[in-house]
């Protein structure tokens, strides 16, 4: 295949490819069991294929020339492969890291001490029949609702797929590893940053709900600009990887398994990004690429106030 056609079907170029598949192979992902042994490669590329496109398994398992029921045995063993190693590709900004960090946020949008943005995003599935009402999130579908973190560059450096669509944004990050994780950085006044679905926190930056003062308004377009790189990193990942998209379907699987699929899209993304993989996916008419497109979620929960001292000194010491 040409490099771009591998791109297209695979998300990924066929170097980075080939490193997957290296870095995978001491972790017992050896030949399955089939009359013609299916390969390593072959295993990454149809996982890959499958995670791209978001197809059937019947019909990832026919163009990779196997059955289904060796497809879906092998999607277990690759993903486990993989997810052995997500604290090397998911990682949260080390104190050395900070000052670049920061200083990336701050070209966005001009607040200073942002380290992260943090969103939740609708992930949708079809649900266990006897939990189903669960996983019904506010735009009345069943999905997982995915706590995500990300850099300005568009990095993921948290990801927790643990809870349904319809727990709340605020529930979900009280029980992460965040607001320890944010405790241990307070002495540095560093800050996330979120809408409106969590509360405005001493490490945790929200928008100002109902802005009286030209402060205020400037502060609350400097927040949108700076945070809406996190809804176009959840939606990047959405389109690269198809099978986490509503038009490429629900994922028909447990809620555990979901979980493990969202946690490797978003390792690949990571992936991707540090080898500088286009973000692309069509061909378009005249043989060049086009640039695939970005959904973004948004929602219109609130979670309750908490600490607006925090947020009103930021206002005032920065957007008078």
């Amino acid at each position: 295949m040409e490099e771009r056609n591998v791109i297209v079907t695979y998300r990924l170029d066929l170097a980075t490819i080939q490193e997957l598949r290296t870095q995978l192979e001491p972790d017992k992902m050896s030949a399955i069991h089939h009359p013609t042994r299916i390969p390593p490669l072959v295993q990454v590329l149809s996982v890959l294929h499958f995670l791209a496109s978001g197809s059937f398994h019947t019909t990832v398992a026919i163009a990779s020339g196997m059955s289904q029921p060796i497809f879906s045995n092998m999607l277990l063993r690759v993903l486990s492969a993989l997810l052995k190693h997500m604290r090397s590709y998911i990682v949260f900004p080390q104190v050395e890291d900070l000052p670049t960090v920061n200083g990336d946020f701050y070209a966005l949008g001009h607040i200073p001490n942002i380290i992260d943005a943090i969103d939740g995003t609708n992930m949708a599935l079809v649900p266990p029949h006897r939990s189903e009402q669960v996983y019904r999130n506010q735009k009345n579908y069943h999905s997982m609702n995915v706590q995500m973190v990300c850099l300005a560059d568009q990095y993921i450096s948290h990801v927790n797929a643990r809870f349904p669509g319809s727990v709340h944004d605020a529930y979900i990050l009280r029980n992460s590893s965040i607001p320890y994780v944010m405790g241990q950085l307070q002495r540095l006044c560093v800050w996330l940053i979120g809408d409106s679905g969590y509360p405005n926190l001493s490490w945790l930056l929200t928008l100002v709900r109902n802005p009286r003062t030209r402060a205020e308004e400037r502060y609350n377009e400097a927040h949108g600009r700076t945070r809406r790189v996190i809804e176009r990193t959840s939606g990047r990942v959405k389109a690269r990887f198809r099978c986490l998209h509503r038009t490429g379907g629900s994922l028909y699987y447990s809620p555990k398994k979901v979980c493990q699929i969202i946690v490797a899209c978003c390792m690949l993304h990571n992936l991707a990004l540090g080898r500088q993989v286009p973000f692309l996916q069509e061909v378009g008419p005249e043989g060049g690429f086009v640039a695939a497109v970005e959904p973004v979620d948004s929602k219109e929960e609130e979670a309750e106030e908490e600490d607006i001292d925090n947020r009103s000194n930021v206002t005032q010491q920065y957007f008078q």
